[in-house]
């Protein structure tokens, strides 16, 4: 078999999944919601009455959209990411269409790649259309190019590609796509979490007690081992800072890397779990 041919099977899964993946009304209906709401910020600065001391009203009205952007686009893009990984696999088995791909000449590893390919395509395209409103929508009022934006975007999709990583692992283990939902809400909020687990780490080994002690190792330890999702956002700096400035105390590459790598992780998790299904 040639690389062409090896490829060409999980690029029509890739196809097939970002097709069907676009028709789900869930997700569409997320889309909608989360365009209402980034083009409704312009709107909403309208009611602003009042404005913070030093800062004219202009400004106030530039923070309120950012804030409401960054936000929508962080809830809604983490919703659509959970969604679609959760339940691609999990579908496909409940109408029964996996087991007529599988009977096919194509390889587990080629459907798996396939199908997380078409997941990450239809997070990319939602993540790109919501972040293009944003764009607009701050272009129009500051006049300027909010290339910081293009950076959080970057940034944004590998925190999604960690949490899609992770969710698509544990929809492998599932024939619903309740469970894995569930799973990859944590670990979305205890991604944003694991700054958190190195404080209680260090006030738990200052009180000497076995007990705060071994909480503290504990805690230590899940610092190491969890994503630390915050790394990727960027969201201070785009609401403070001037929308064509580039971004601060942000190593790009290295953050790039570092969400790659956890979504190797999380896709070799998936790959081991579904080459041992019964299917």
């Amino acid at each position: 078999m040639s690389v062409v041919d090896f490829f060409r099977g999980p690029w029509t899964i890739a196809v097939y999944t970002w097709r069907e993946g676009m028709r789900k009304k869930t997700l569409i209906g997320f889309l909608i919601l989360s365009i209402l709401v980034i083009f409704g910020s312009s709107f909403i600065t309208a009611f602003m009455l009042q404005t913070t001391v030093g800062e004219t009203e202009s400004d106030v009205d530039v923070k309120v959209i950012k804030d409401i952007c960054v936000t929508t686009i962080s809830i809604f893009g983490v919703l659509i990411t959970i969604f679609i990984s959760a339940s691609a696999i999990p579908g496909e088995v409940e109408n029964n269409v996996i087991y007529t791909v599988l009977s096919k000449p194509i390889r587990r590893f080629q459907y798996l790649l396939g199908k997380f390919i078409g997941i990450q395509l239809i997070i990319l395209i939602n993540l790109a259309l919501m972040s293009l409103l944003f764009f607009i929508a701050l272009y129009a009022k500051e006049r300027v190019m909010p290339t910081l934006l293009l950076w959080s975007s970057l940034l944004t999709y590998f925190e999604f590609l960690v949490v899609s990583a992770f969710t698509f692992a544990i929809s492998c283990t599932s024939t619903s796509s309740v469970l894995p939902t569930i799973a990859g809400l944590f670990v979305y909020i205890t991604g944003n979490l694991t700054e958190y687990l190195y404080d209680v780490s260090l006030k738990a080994g200052q009180t000497g007690r076995a007990l705060d002690i071994f909480i503290g190792k504990l805690a230590a330890a899940l610092h190491q081992i969890l994503p630390n999702l915050q790394r990727f956002s960027l969201k201070t700096q785009i609401i403070n800072l001037p929308v064509n400035d580039a971004p601060r105390d942000a190593l790009i590459p290295q953050l790039m890397l570092y969400g790659l790598s956890y979504a190797l992780v999380g896709y070799v998790l998936a790959y081991w779990i579904f080459r041992r299904k019964e299917l």
